[in-house]
């Protein structure tokens, strides 16, 4: 199977995989089994009715919103294990899984079909993902306490358009109760959602681009992933083809590892010299370990 086609399999596959529970939907209610608590590596929504996991990005807000009442109570059990989860994963593979699994990634490749003429994005809009993971992942729900000593999960609250999509308006639709509770804050997140909607249409992939929390932490792994990608200068020829193809615009022959790269892996196959490769834990560490022994 020709490899774009094998990712959009596993791209719907992961999408129905993380929201497997579809009778919730009948019920207006989420899922709430015993493996709810277990973190997705993509960003889907823990309110969706049908998801069975948690959102890592999610998980380590409420992490960090809770972390300074834990300690004040001697509470020794934080709940580390969403940071372990990012970091093993982002050690393995990097940012695949914006490329491969996520469902809200999958959903802007397919609205960016919609015919229209098509925009590239600022560089300098891409370091918004980082602002958007120190600010309303990290810094605000640990610093900003309520009367009772608990944070907010700030990017769930006022930015992600992912649970707005998923879980706000299935929510709003389906449940009576939760309709008639609708004020402010459910336009607000609506409107974000279509800004970005619009934008999609436009640019590719503009959410994953600019604020996507998660997108930021995998993207630290890039460079020293198990999975790398490496260009051949010998056959490269600059001939931009790879460009032409990247759905984050990326040079790949100046930055092969870059944090932005989704490793989509479509720059392999548009490559007629053959000059992009990837492994799974590259030949070179495999000597240095070996050598060490």
């Amino acid at each position: 199977m020709e490899r774009e086609k094998k990712r959009r399999w596993f791209q719907a596959a992961s999408a129905l995989g993380v929201n497997i529970y579809l009778p919730a939907w009948l019920h207006g209610q989420i899922f709430r089994g015993a493996i709810k608590g277990t973190c997705v590596p993509v960003l889907n929504c823990y309110s969706c009715p049908s998801a069975v996991g948690a959102c890592p990005i999610g998980a380590a807000q409420n992490f960090m919103a809770s972390m300074r009442f834990n300690i004040s109570a001697a509470q020794n059990q934080f709940g580390l294990y969403v940071f372990g989860f990012l970091g093993f994963v982002g050690s393995l593979v990097g940012r695949i899984p914006c490329g491969w699994l996520c469902p809200f990634g999958f959903m802007q490749e397919l609205v960016h079909k919609i015919p229209s003429k098509k925009f590239g994005i600022p560089k300098i809009l891409t370091f918004g993902r980082y602002l958007v993971l120190a600010l309303f992942v990290l810094l605000l729900p640990l610093l900003v306490m309520d009367e009772f000593g608990f944070g907010q999960t700030w990017f769930c609250k006022w930015i992600c358009p992912a649970g707005t999509l998923e879980a706000g308006i299935p929510l709003a639709v389906l449940n009576t109760e939760i309709r008639g509770l609708l004020a402010f804050m459910f336009g607000w997140k609506l409107a974000i959602l279509v800004l970005f909607l619009v934008w999609m249409v436009f640019a590719e992939r503009p959410f994953c681009r600019t604020a996507c929390p998660l997108g930021a932490v995998f993207g630290f792994f890039n460079k020293v992933s198990l999975f790398r990608m490496s260009v051949d200068e010998g056959l490269c020829t600059l001939c931009d083809d790879c460009v032409k193809v990247c759905p984050v615009g990326l040079k790949f022959y100046n930055t092969p590892n870059s944090p932005d790269c989704i490793r989509c892996l479509k720059c392999v196959k548009s490559c007629n010299f053959g000059a992009i490769s990837y492994e799974f834990w590259p030949k070179k560490g495999r000597e240095a370990i070996a050598g060490s022994r």
